[in-house]
């Protein structure tokens, strides 16, 4: 008889509260690219959506239940989130899914979970943890390489940190799917920088203290992120492990 096999680790993933169409139907519904939950299967893990609950000590609750959280891309941050004026750029924001990521992101981060921030997830892991955001890109750097077309993905080559979590699952180098405006600014407290675009964009972001904390500005479910969705859920399968064995 063959020992059984460890449980696959939890991994919840953060929805978008949208108006949809199916069918007959037409109403308010859920709903995240099916991208990020192949991408979570493929790499190992189960996914589970999380769609917007706006309401206090439910994300310590979900939490409780999870190996792993990934903070999907999507819409901008309302900019009082961080205590900036509303800049003409900055798109349209939801309320409930600003509360919702930014009470999920600090209960992981409570709980010890590994983390997977993408796009706009990395901008509110910065924002959860006091920093701010740029709020339109192009009137830094001087161009629209970060998203060159609404709706689409670009491509361009990121460098990483060596000695970094992104480093050693990626390389020196790597060439990412892209597709934002905006970027992290001030850095939230225990963050360090561990990629940039060669304009100088922060592209990806590692908490300093946390077992396994990542934020990235691209969109690895969309292309080519397979490694660093391999080392997430392989954190998310030690962490259960470990919870297994208290």
């Amino acid at each position: 008889m063959t020992d059984a096999q460890p449980e696959r680790p939890r991994i919840g993933l953060s929805t978008y509260r949208e108006e949809a169409a199916w069918g007959v139907w037409h109403q308010p519904a859920d709903l995240l690219p099916t991208t990020y939950a192949d991408a979570v299967v493929a790499a190992g893990g189960v996914p589970l959506l999380l769609p917007p609950i706006d309401q206090g000590g439910v994300a310590h609750a979900v939490l409780a239940a999870l190996d792993g959280l990934v903070l999907s891309g999507g819409g901008d941050i309302d900019p009082a989130r961080y205590g900036a004026d509303r800049d003409p750029h900055c798109g349209p924001t939801r309320s409930d899914r600003d509360t919702w990521e930014l009470a999920l992101v600090r209960a992981a981060l409570d709980r010890d979970r590994p983390v997977l921030a993408i796009c706009r997830g990395v901008q509110v892991l910065n924002v959860a943890l006091g920093g701010d955001i740029v709020q339109h890109l192009p009137d830094v750097v001087g161009h629209d390489e970060h998203r060159p077309v609404k709706g689409q993905m670009a491509r361009h080559d990121v460098r990483t940190a060596e000695g970094s979590k992104l480093a050693g699952l990626l390389g020196e180098r790597t060439t990412v799917a892209t597709s934002h405006h905006q970027a992290v600014g001030r850095l939230g407290e225990s963050l360090t920088p561990t990629a940039w675009t060669g304009d100088g964009t922060v592209e990806a972001l590692e908490h300093d203290r946390a077992p396994w904390v990542v934020g990235v500005q691209w969109h690895p479910e969309a292309y080519d992120g397979a490694a660093l969705f391999t080392g997430f859920v392989a954190a998310c399968a030690a962490r259960r492990l470990t919870a297994a064995a208290r």
